[in-house]
């Protein structure tokens, strides 16, 4: 039975950070600059603060000016662009990123759209996705998770991509689109697929490369997978568990991790996979900024 190799995400992370950790004090050192990341937070969603103070934490490890701006759910939306806007003017904050998912009352693209195209380190601006999507990304930003995913699938199958199908699951704007601009950079065949897609686990089934992203625990099974292939799974699920006995919460992705591994070459766990490359990536799009600003190469 095959056993694929598991991509540790996490590893790989830590290597980032310590060459951001490195650039940003070269930064420091020569130009006087230090990358400024601003995480603004609306409310008291408990998975938003948690993923917050993993990015202030780590934004701090890496030596940046890091800042937090932790307003009530009730804030009005011209509050919430009232601030945007100063930190748009401020010089010593070279990304702006504000944690979804917002109260109701707030309206999600009007408070994204606000964020300066060269401080949108998210990549969520129409500005950002144009480049993405004309292959147009040296001076534009790229949203994270998709960003880390590409770094890991290079790391597999190098970064000419040519004569590989590539097969995403989910159309969101945050992961799949982008995930497929990128892919298609890279020279792969790529098939966007969704809840209406037929033959789900057909089409599935012929592709090289495979990113999950569609917010179903373990949907992808062995069955799905072609000999051999790359499988990224973007998936963060919160489900019931039982070990030893006990029944806990626990997180899966959106691939059936120990069923795959039995014929995929390589896939990321849940959790350590894709989770830790987004947050460093947001660092690397941090740090691009603050380069870019000062008239440096990102």
């Amino acid at each position: 039975m095959t056993v694929a190799k598991r991509i540790d995400g996490k590893a790989k992370a830590a290597e980032l950070a310590e060459s951001i950790t490195k650039q940003s004090a070269a930064l420091l050192a020569e130009h006087g600059i230090k990358p400024g990341l601003a995480v603004v937070i609306i409310g008291e969603d408990p998975a938003s603060q948690v993923y917050v103070r993993n990015k202030k934490r780590t934004a701090e490890a890496c030596g940046f000016h890091s800042v937090q701006h932790t307003i009530a759910a009730d804030t009005s939306q011209s509050d919430v662009l009232q601030l945007i806007n100063d930190l748009n003017n401020d010089d010593a904050i070279h990304g702006i990123l504000v944690q979804l998912p917002l109260p109701a009352h707030l309206d999600e693209q009007v408070i994204t759209q606000a964020i300066k195209p060269s401080k949108d380190v998210d990549g969520f601006h129409f500005i950002n996705i144009g480049k993405l999507t004309a292959g147009l990304t040296a001076d534009a930003f790229v949203p994270c998770t998709p960003a880390g995913c590409m770094l890991m699938i290079e790391d597999e199958m190098g970064s000419d991509l040519s004569g590989k199908n590539a097969v995403v699951i989910g159309r969101s704007n945050i992961v799949g689109k982008p995930m497929a601009s990128l892919l298609l950079q890279a020279n792969a065949t790529v098939t966007i697929t969704h809840s209406r897609t037929k033959d789900l686990p057909q089409v599935v089934a012929a592709a090289d490369i495979i990113v999950a992203a569609v917010g179903r625990p373990d949907m992808v099974k062995a069955d799905w997978v072609k000999p051999g292939a790359v499988v990224i799974d973007v998936g963060i699920n919160r489900v019931e568990k039982t070990v030893d006995g006990e029944t806990k919460m626990g997180l899966t992705g959106d691939v059936d991790y120990d069923d795959v591994c039995t014929v995929a070459g390589a896939v990321t766990p849940v959790p350590g996979g894709v989770g830790p490359m987004t947050i460093i990536l947001l660092m690397a799009n941090t740090l691009r900024s603050a380069r870019l600003n000062c008239g440096l190469k990102g």
